[in-house]
Order: structure tokens, then C-alpha cells, then sequence
């Protein structure tokens, strides 16, 4: 039988080779050949990621250069995060982009038993299918095979914001409206509430989640969104209205909607005519049922098509379809036409609904107090009884 051959990686002849060709980088040269020789691996591993950002050798092909006559002798000896980290670089070098998802693969069998390394290569395979592969039925599938995992990990890794960078920009794509909101305001979450992002890319995010975070029909919860410090990137710009469309979606504002609806640009807001009105109307009314107290919410259909806007006949299947979507609970009152809500989902609440949730508190806290005074007081008569 025939003998298989390897080729034998000659690290000091590279190395030597990179000094006399690059005198520039030869005292960087000569320290990675130093510290290789002293097998400091984790010093070695410091110097190869500083390395990798410099310019002259994010050119041509050099970074892969660097991994197969250089890395791949140590890369047992690094840690399998660090490793992908700096692969993060060499694949942008691969003008194939399949051969550079081929050498992503062989990289994932060698960090397998690293789960956020193992996570963070496919979601660097994910990037490629999607970006320039096109291939969304491959994206999907990393998405969905990472979603469990990386949500059940203790605390946000460095694998998360990639992570959900990938999610928004496939659910952006493919949709739906809703998965994208969610997972592009996670993404801006571990980007340092979008701190970290450019000032362009900051802004246009922040106008893409405002109009997600209003035309998605499954998104009932913008409160989070009106807290989040993205939104300060459209003030004082020409899309500072999508900062108030959110406000007014966000309290069933029925009447300030259609008056910034009207100035807005984007035609979605105009062709979603139905459904966004059906979505502020279902605000409406949670917002009704949340500034009453407890022995106030029952509602009559009246009030409810009066500040929903919408016809007397509709009130009905409006308030089913709040409680199909588990947003409030109670029943309907037909022959009264009256509905009693004891429930309304909790969502992120402003300074003023915080507000006069604290004042309510201090009303029941003195109904408490003076019940628990009552009881007092009575209690001899009780017992002499």
C-alpha cells in the first residue's frame, strides 16, 4: 500500500523569510519566532491577535499565509476562542467564499469541545452564507440550532452580539417583522445599547427598529424600545418622528398616530392601514384597562370605540382578539356591553406610567393600613363575643 505524505511546516525558515521580506514588521517577526521557540503559547497567542490588525497583513492572502505555515503547528495550544478569533480575520481573505466556509468546518472539528467557540464559527459560516453565499435556508438552519444554546448560557458572552447581528440581518431579510425587532434589540443590547455601533449604522438602526417595533403584529411591548438609548440617535434629525410614532403606537394614541403617519416617509406605514390600526386600538384598551384600578375595569363598548377609534360593531372581536393574544384577561358582557378586564400583561413602563403605578401603590397601601387599623379596633368587641 502506498505511504501517505505531509508536507513538513518549516516555522523558522517562514519566519526567517518574513523578516528579510518585511523589514518593516522584522522585530514582529522575530518575537513571534522567539516566543514560538520558548513555546509561551498563550504570550505567542496575545502577539498573533495583535498581528492580525495590521494593516499590510489584512492584504492579499497573507493572513493565510500565517495560519497554515505558522498557526496550525500550535493551534492545539491556544484557546479555542482565541483561535476563532483570529480566524475571524483570515477567512475575509478568502476570495472563494466557499473554500473559505470549507476551512471554517475544519476549524469547528478542532474547537467542538468549546461551546463559544463551536457557536461563534457557525455563526461566522452563517455571515458568509448570508451575505455572500445567499443562501438563507443554510443561514436559517445555524440560527436555529444556536437559538436554544447561546439563550440557556449563564450571562451574555462575547458570541452574542454576533450572534443576533446574524439573526436581525436574515429576519430582516426573510422575516418576520417581529423575530427581527427582538433579535436586532438584543443586538444593539450587547453593543453597549448601540454605543458601540457607528453613528450612520447607529441611526439607521434605531429607524429600522422603530418601524419594526411598530408594523410587526406580534409586538405589543415597545416600552422596552422607548427606554433603550438608541432611540436618542434620530433626535434632531429628519427621522426624529419615528421617535413619536413609537410613543403614540405605544399608548393607543390613535389621533397622534394619524398626524405623524401623515408627514412620515415610508410607505409601509400607509399600506399596513388595517392591521396598525387593529394594533392601537388592542393598545388602546390595554391602556384603559391599565389606568384603572381593580374595581374600575369594567369597560363599556361605548368607551372603548371612542378612544380606540373604532366602529361600535368592532368593539367585540377587538377584545377577542386582545384576549386570544393573552394580552388582557376577563369576559365579555354581551346584554350589557360591558367588558371586565382583571388582567393586562405587564410591559416596560415610561417615567409617567411608573409614575402613577407608584401613586396607586401609596392608595393601596393606606386602603391596607386602614383596614389593618379597623381590624385592630374591632378585635376586643370580637373576642368578648
Amino acid at each position: 500500500m502506498a505511504s501517505v505524505k505531509f508536507a513538513v511546516i518549516d516555522v523558522n525558515d517562514f519566519l526567517s523569510k518574513k523578516q528579510s521580506s518585511e523589514p518593516e514588521l522584522a522585530a514582529d517577526w522575530a518575537k513571534l519566532e522567539e516566543l514560538y521557540n520558548k513555546k509561551l503559547w498563550h504570550q505567542l497567542t496575545l502577539k498573533v491577535q495583535d498581528m492580525v490588525l495590521l494593516p499590510s497583513l489584512q492584504k492579499n492572502d497573507n493572513l493565510i499565509q500565517l495560519y497554515n505555515n505558522f498557526l496550525t503547528t500550535f493551534e492545539n495550544k491556544i484557546n479555542p476562542l482565541s483561535l476563532v478569533e483570529i480566524v475571524v480575520h483570515v477567512i475575509n481573505q478568502y476570495t472563494n467564499k466557499k473554500d473559505a466556509v470549507a476551512f471554517l468546518e475544519k476549524v469547528e472539528a478542532k474547537v467542538k469541545m468549546n461551546d463559544e467557540a463551536l457557536a461563534l464559527c457557525k455563526v461566522l459560516q452563517g455571515q458568509i452564507y448570508l451575505e455572500h453565499l445567499n443562501d438563507l435556508d443554510a443561514t436559517e438552519k445555524i440560527i436555529e440550532d444556536l437559538e436554544g444554546s447561546l439563550e440557556d448560557a449563564d450571562g451574555v458572552t462575547p458570541v452574542h452580539g454576533r450572534f443576533y447581528k446574524l439573526a436581525s440581518e436574515y429576519y430582516r431579510v426573510r422575516g418576520p417583522m417581529g423575530r427581527y425587532y427582538r433579535a436586532a434589540l438584543r443586538y444593539v443590547g450587547c453593543a453597549g445599547g448601540g454605543a458601540a455601533l457607528e453613528p450612520t449604522e447607529r441611526r439607521a438602526c434605531a429607524l429600522r427598529l422603530a418601524l419594526a417595533a411598530v408594523l410587526a403584529p406580534d409586538v405589543y411591548e415597545l416600552g422596552e424600545l422607548l427606554a433603550h438609548p438608541i432611540l436618542e440617535s434620530l433626535e434632531g434629525t429628519p427621522d426624529a418622528w419615528a421617535c413619536e410614532l413609537v410613543k403614540a403606537v405605544a399608548s393607543g394614541d390613535v389621533v397622534a398616530f394619524e398626524k405623524i403617519r401623515a408627514q412620515a416617509p415610508h410607505q409601509e406605514l400607509h399600506q399596513a392601514d388595517r392591521q396598525l390600526r387593529q394594533k392601537i386600538a388592542i393598545l388602546c384598551l390595554m391602556e384603559m384597562a391599565f389606568n384603572r384600578t381593580s374595581s374600575q375595569r369594567k369597560l363599556t363598548f361605548a368607551e372603548i370605540a371612542r378612544e380606540a377609534r373604532v366602529p361600535h360593531d368592532e368593539v367585540e372581536l377587538l377584545v377577542m382578539k386582545a384576549l386570544a393574544e393573552k394580552l388582557i384577561r376577563g369576559h365579555i358582557d354581551q346584554v350589557s356591553q360591558t367588558v371586565h378586564v382583571s388582567w393586562v400583561r405587564a410591559r416596560a413602563l415610561g417615567r409617567s406610567g411608573a409614575g402613577a403605578l407608584a401613586k396607586r401603590l401609596d392608595i393601596w397601601c393606606a386602603a391596607a393600613s386602614g383596614a389593618a387599623d379597623l381590624l385592630a379596633n374591632a378585635t376586643p368587641d370580637i373576642l368578648t363575643l
